[in-house]
């Protein structure tokens, strides 16, 4: 059997709905608490965090939502969840701050990427404040705008 081809870069997963639907205000990284056959899939490129989110309970953060598929070769005596709560490995001050800006200023916070930092599986959380529609329309009309002046700039 052969191998799947590895990606240049450390990126696992990524979450691009989170920066459509939410302005990002401050990122962070956690580590994530995973098992054993969780790594062995991410290895294999079986993770998702698309429809994930992050809350915060008992002074702990948990990443919700996230799909990480068992690979067939899993373990028998091993009962695999793959969209199990996965906790998240914060500092005790990181996550003191989080949670006073999410109930009294009314932020959420997203799980914006997961990638590899030497050897070990980290989660890049955004702290986020949700668009309004109107806010959409106008990051694309900018957006539509910044690519017609390159190809304007690129043809004069």
């Amino acid at each position: 059997m052969s191998k799947p081809p590895k990606k240049s870069s450390s990126s696992i997963a990524r979450n691009k709905r989170a920066r459509f639907d939410y302005f990002i205000e401050e990122s962070l990284e956690a580590g994530l608490a995973l098992m054993g056959w969780e790594l062995k899939s991410i290895r294999a490129g079986k993770a998702q965090i698309t429809e994930s989110y992050i809350f915060l309970r008992k002074g702990e953060a948990w990443l919700v939502g996230a799909h990480i598929t068992a690979l067939p070769t899993a373990s028998t005596h091993v009962s695999t969840n793959p969209i199990r709560e996965r906790k998240l490995l914060l500092h005790k001050h990181e996550l003191s701050r989080l949670l006073g800006a999410i109930e009294r200023k009314g932020y959420t916070l997203v799980p914006l990427d997961m990638y590899w930092k030497q050897g070990r599986v980290k989660l890049a959380i955004g702290l986020a404040r949700g668009k309004k529609q109107h806010d959409k329309r106008n990051v694309s009309k900018d957006r539509d705008w910044e690519r017609q002046k390159e190809r304007i700039l690129k043809h004069s």
